[in-house]
């Protein structure tokens, strides 16, 4: 799991602590010093067998010095001899256990060993209280093997959320903390099922794992399901909705897209301040051709959040629609104040700013446009979350040009 980067910074680290300095007095002496900066040079270049056998003859020569056996510990470690590096740490923490990493060189050692249990303690101590950001870092990854070794999720879960915080554009860190959110929610369902198979909880999971794995039709019975047990369930008639428009999206079928916007009209029954299906129904009246009613749902959920990113550029497309660019301009230069990154934002406001003659903001807009889409010229944008709403796409005229 180590990378190799971190490995090299925890071996050079622990030879910053090498200390062979007596006066060279006798010949043992002398090649104590040699083998000492031979093993050193090695070290530095990244040959670590070199630097392995130079240490290895050192420790015979000098064995009640602690930082030779601590280096050797790491440069087993980085050569994957992990029996060894345990060996070579602990005979340097009883000869000077002030030196600092052992322990938690000790701790991702034994956990390499799946000696998980002994590993535990050292890697806690390792990621709670060093003051070195790899080492810490590299506590931290193998605590989330640890733990899921120990089947001991939660913790697991909170050493993820720690390391997120602390590491959070790091590649290794996100993979392996994704694995464990993915793990945990998987073990959480598996536990729901055993312990309450028939619950209007399990029937809604089953739904959103059906959905997931677009097997609509299925997804469809099992939140009917939860709304004949609770029909004033909140969400529930949200969710049917996203179900209908994606099934909608694969087979084009008109009844799918009414019974789309049902659901969203008995959701927002039910809860008139639900902005998603205020803004999911919207859409579908643009789409539908229903310019007035669209205008009037997209303006309804502006109301309760005025900072609605997408209902903004929604209602601005409709505004250019409807031939009243000069309505469309604020919506959408407060779209792009909010999300600068969005380019369906940009693209319609340099058609509102072209209808009106603002060559200056249209030539702004046509460069922050061209900008995001040449360095993501995908025009399907992707919702960001399981319950996202649908995004505004370009049209088919933006795929290949830029507005004119």
């Amino acid at each position: 799991m180590m990378c190799k980067r971190l490995r090299l910074c925890l071996a050079v680290a622990l030879w910053s602590n090498l200390a062979v300095s007596a006066p060279a007095q006798t010949s043992s002496e002398n090649q104590a010093a040699q083998y000492a900066e031979a093993g050193q040079q090695a070290l530095i270049a990244g040959r670590y067998a070199d630097a392995q056998t130079n240490f290895e003859k050192l420790a015979k020569l000098a064995p009640q010095v602690a930082e030779v056996h601590a280096t050797l510990a790491a440069i087993y470690f980085k050569q994957r001899e992990f029996e060894s590096a345990v060996r070579e740490d602990r005979t340097a923490q009883k000869l000077k256990p002030s030196l600092p990493r052992l322990d938690s060189l000790l701790g991702l050692s034994l956990s390499e060993l799946g000696q998980l249990a002994e590993a535990l303690p050292h890697l806690e101590r390792g990621f709670k209280d060093s003051s070195d950001s790899e080492s810490r870092r590299m506590c931290g990854l193998q605590l989330l093997r640890t733990y899921t070794g120990l089947n001991r999720d939660a913790d697991a879960v909170e050493t993820a959320l720690t390391l997120n915080k602390l590491y959070p554009d790091d590649p290794e860190v996100l993979y392996h903390t994704g694995r464990i959110y993915g793990n945990f929610a998987y073990v959480t369902m598996e536990k729901l099922h055993d312990k309450a198979p028939n619950s209007i909880w399990m029937i809604e999971a089953q739904g959103e794992a059906n959905e997931s794995q677009k097997d609509y039709d299925s997804a469809i019975v099992a939140f009917n399901h939860v709304l004949l047990i609770d029909p004033r369930r909140p969400g529930i008639h949200y969710k049917l909705g996203r179900v209908y428009l994606a099934r909608f999206h694969e087979s084009q079928r008109p009844e799918d897209q009414d019974a789309a916007a049902r659901e969203f009209s008995a959701e927002l029954a039910l809860d008139p301040a639900n902005g998603n299906a205020g803004y999911e129904l919207a859409n579908l009246n643009a789409t539908r051709g229903k310019p007035d009613d669209a205008i009037q749902q997209y303006q309804a959920v502006l109301e309760h959040y005025p900072d609605f990113e997408e209902a903004l550029v929604g209602l601005g497309g409709v505004e250019l629609e409807s031939q009243k660019p000069a309505d469309a301009i604020p919506l959408l230069e407060r779209a792009t104040h909010l999300k600068p990154e969005d380019e369906v934002a940009w693209y319609r406001l340099a058609q509102a700013d072209r209808a009106t003659g603002n060559r200056a903001g249209q030539a702004k807009a046509i460069e922050a446009f061209t900008r995001l889409h040449s360095s993501t010229p995908v025009t399907l944008r992707k919702p960001d979350a399981d319950d996202a709403i649908t995004p505004q796409q370009l049209g088919k005229d933006a795929e290949t040009t830029a507005p004119q």
